[in-house]
């Protein structure tokens, strides 16, 4: 998930304006600029977030090694090459386009500028359901390495996770207000898939043989590869590339190619390696979290699971500021950021829409799921099929017939494997809700 912190870009502007790319208004000059080194470290950042630790478990799981494998590194260069083709077309028209639904409104007009609008919302309201669930399934592995009474359900777990969030969300204000706290999310970051990484190469090394086949009936498993396959996409969710790009230092499109090479390649690397380690070690029952199939020192485990459990409600902050600084805007909220009338606002209309996030968290935790919804829903769009359409409009004086063909084919194919993965989500979500029902304590 590579957008994880493009609010590290805005840590110079001052207070008013520091208002995420998102959100920002049409007619904002960017005025911060990066060098690509520098982005590309927050894009790789951005994809090694707690999400990675259930990798082993949505996605090689149901594909096995050889689909697991080959899906992966798939995965990784179909969205190098979909994200080049967004940073070739920034300067479309002869002007830059710091939203991405702004080039869409630029190239298709008011309805696709809505839809791109809602996708990225979409998106954004979903990752934020499964960084809860991470949030929650972090505490929970945390509070059972000292405590395992089972009366403690995984819901309540999501409800803590939630309410500190909310808590968060009133104490920081705006994305320039997290400064700090995104250098602290890094380090979190490196520290859980660290301790991820040496405790199940551990685990591997000393364990007998493990089951690798892959669970479930023939029908069942062809679903459950089907939304394995809008996982895998879910992993470099790229849906923001040209807000991204508007902080990268001329020239613009050389930089942000850069950067994205950067990303794809070395910043790849450590979300790669704990996820093939982590099914190695476990094989078929390899967890949606990993650090559940851990074993080593409680208080290494401990470290890991309280630093994923922080560094999951950063992230969510981070996702839901533009949901928050639109809401800001649209009812004019200015001024100290500790006055009554701020506070209240921020505890009432950001303390609900976390209430609404940890209830439907609580309601259907089933990470896996959701990743292959927000997959299906919002990444395929925003990643493969809008990219290679918008490319033929932009390049098509250039283009042989043969490339045009080629980006169609790509429009075809993955709004195809979108709409299957839309269904497959659904379904898996549906049956999970009848196995473990509501509320399930996974």
């Amino acid at each position: 998930m590579c957008i994880l912190k493009v609010g590290v870009f805005t840590r110079k502007l001052r207070p008013n304006l520091s208002v995420f790319l998102c959100v920002m208004p049409s007619h904002f000059v960017q005025t911060v600029a990066y060098s690509w080194f520098q982005v590309g470290v927050v894009l790789s950042t951005g994809i090694n977030s707690a999400y990675a630790l259930g990798y082993a478990g949505t996605i090689m799981v149901p594909l096995g090694w050889t689909g697991g494998v080959i899906g992966l590194v798939l995965s990784t260069l179909i969205s190098l090459y979909a994200s080049t083709l967004m940073a070739k077309i920034h300067e479309y028209g002869g002007k830059r386009h710091i939203r991405y639904r702004d080039l869409a409104g630029f190239m298709y007009g008011r309805t696709a500028y809505i839809i791109v609008w809602a996708c990225q919302y979409a998106n954004l309201f979903l990752i934020n359901i499964g960084f809860i669930i991470l949030g929650g399934q972090a505490l929970k592995a945390f509070y059972v390495l000292f405590e395992d009474d089972h009366r403690m359900k995984l819901a309540y777990f999501i409800a803590i996770a939630g309410l500190a969030c909310v808590l968060f969300a009133i104490a920081v204000p705006t994305m320039s207000s997290l400064r700090i706290w995104l250098v602290i999310s890094s380090v979190f970051s490196l520290i859980y898939l660290t301790v991820a990484f040496v405790l199940a190469l551990r685990d591997g090394i000393n364990a007998p043989p493990r089951d690798y086949s892959i669970p479930g009936s023939k029908i069942n498993r062809f679903f459950t590869t089907v939304g394995a396959a809008a996982n895998l996409v879910f992993v470099f969710n790229t849906g923001m590339i040209p807000e991204i790009q508007a902080t990268v230092r001329a020239p613009v499109v050389d930089n942000m190619l850069k950067a994205l090479y950067f990303q794809f390649s070395l910043g790849s690397v450590p979300v790669h390696a704990v996820t093939y380690v982590g099914y190695w070690a476990y094989g078929s029952s390899s967890s949606s979290y990993l650090l559940n199939n851990v074993s080593g020192p409680v208080w290494v485990k401990a470290l890991a699971n309280i630093t994923a459990f922080l560094q999951a409600i950063i992230a969510l902050h981070i996702f839901a500021c533009p949901t928050y600084e639109y809401l800001d805007t649209k009812y004019e909220i200015k001024g100290s950021a500790i006055a009554i009338r701020n506070l209240a606002f921020r505890a009432l209309v950001r303390g609900g829409y976390l209430a609404l996030t940890t209830f439907l968290s609580a309601l259907l935790p089933f990470l896996g799921d959701f990743m292959s919804l927000t997959g299906a829903i919002s990444t395929f769009p925003l990643t493969f099929i809008l990219p290679n359409h918008m490319y033929i409009i932009a390049m098509k004086k250039k283009l042989s017939s043969l490339q045009k063909s080629w980006h169609l084919l790509n429009v075809v194919f993955f709004s195809v494997v979108a709409s299957a993965a839309l269904v497959a989500a659904f379904r898996l979500i549906a049956v999970d809700s009848k196995n473990y029902h509501t509320f399930a304590d996974l």
